[in-house]
């Protein structure tokens, strides 16, 4: 039998914690940041122009941003839960003073100690113009 999908309580959670993401995005809070993902070697992040392996090179990754991530805008969010204990969050945006598409996915796992990020992807549209 198939995962039930999208139970409401379940993409509330994830809801919140793609809302938190994003404020802690915003504010550079890199404790925050660090709380939301996986401490393991299993998790993984593809950013814009970094690729990381594991927690330990996403938290110095974070360390060594100068400044943090870019202002944006989040334009549009889609969430899926799969089951009770995994889902996904993506979403489309665009950073202050650019006119080019951002998009990140996400996939949370439920842990022991709550929502987590496992893998991440950021990426910017070509600029077609």
């Amino acid at each position: 039998m198939p995962p039930e999908l999208n139970r409401n309580e379940i993409v509330a959670e994830l809801t919140a914690m793609s809302d938190r993401y994003e404020r802690a995005l915003g504010e550079n809070d890199i404790p925050e940041l660090d709380a939301l993902f996986y401490h393991g070697p299993e998790t993984v992040r593809y950013g814009v122009g970094e690729t990381l392996y594991g927690y330990d090179e996403i938290a110095a990754f974070r360390r060594n941003r100068t400044g943090g991530s870019p202002p944006r805008d989040v334009l549009r969010r889609h969430i899926t839960a799969i089951g009770t204990d995994l889902g996904t969050v993506d979403l489309e945006f665009r950073r202050h003073g650019s006119e080019r598409i951002g998009r990140q996915s996400q996939t949370w796992v439920r842990m022991p100690d709550g929502w987590k990020i496992i893998a991440a992807h950021v990426s910017l549209m070509a600029d077609i113009s």
